[in-house]
């Protein structure tokens, strides 16, 4: 399986690593200690308090507009983030928008300008919303 086709086990590698220092941004329980922000037009994503710090290794292609968000690329620049905000509703989120899927993957997105992907969701994980935690801002 490949990114391509869109599975989750491709997608995923639950291998923990070491993070830099969050302080800042986890509080003691582990939640976001401050809003998450896109980083592109400043839309809030997440308020404080609504995801849990969680390092997991995901693959997702680099940022781009929604409309150059193709799967059926096979050129597409790719990331690989370890350290996101576990969000476990989809109606925790202030703002956040989703592509089409992509076999079994819907890429999180800012629901404003459109940039992303922000963040991951595999259909099979019915309560597993990532996003990374370096593709967006805090405040």
């Amino acid at each position: 399986a490949n990114l391509i086709e869109g599975t989750c086990r491709a997608l995923t590698d639950d291998r923990v690593r070491n993070s830099v220092d969050r302080s800042d941004l986890v509080s003691e329980d582990g939640k976001n200690s401050k809003s998450v922000l896109c980083q592109r037009c400043g839309s809030k994503v997440l308020s404080p308090g609504m995801a849990v710090f969680a390092e997991k290794e995901l693959i997702l292609p680099s940022m781009r507009k929604k409309s150059n968000l193709s799967a059926t690329e096979d050129s597409v620049d790719r990331d690989t983030l370890t350290a996101h905000w576990l969000v476990g509703d989809m109606f925790d989120f202030e703002n956040v928008g989703f592509t089409n899927d992509v076999g079994r993957i819907k890429y999180l997105i800012c629901a404003d300008c459109e940039i992303g992907p922000i963040g991951w969701h595999c259909l099979d994980d019915k309560i597993g919303y990532y996003v990374a935690i370096d593709r967006v801002n805090h405040a």
